[in-house]
């Protein structure tokens, strides 16, 4: 039982390490062939957002709001994913609440 709870503390500690080597971790993201670059970090926190001139268009500003929502979108999704695929790597596939 002792060896099982050591085990347990042993995985806790590799995830909390690994959560924290994930904030640091950048995701990068693009819609509109490049014209709207996001970053995510692992926390899912949009870090930061580069738009080309060609992108704007004071005619149709509704495209733009497009390109961007599906570049953070994207970029999002990929943190996830990214997140998802360190942490089962500790945790062997198992799905832990709160992670």
């Amino acid at each position: 039982m002792n060896k099982m709870i050591k085990q347990a503390k042993q995985v806790q500690e590799k995830i909390v390490k690994m959560q924290e080597e994930l904030r640091e971790r950048e995701i990068e993201a693009s819609s509109g062939g490049g014209v709207v670059t996001v970053k995510v970090n692992g926390k899912q926190e949009l870090v930061s957002i580069q738009i080309k001139p060609e992108a704007v268009d004071p005619d149709d500003l509704e495209m733009l709001e497009d390109l961007v929502l599906a570049a953070v979108n994207e970029g999002i999704r990929k943190s996830q994913e990214m997140v998802s695929s360190e942490m089962a790597k500790i945790t062997g596939g198992f799905n832990i609440p709160g992670l």
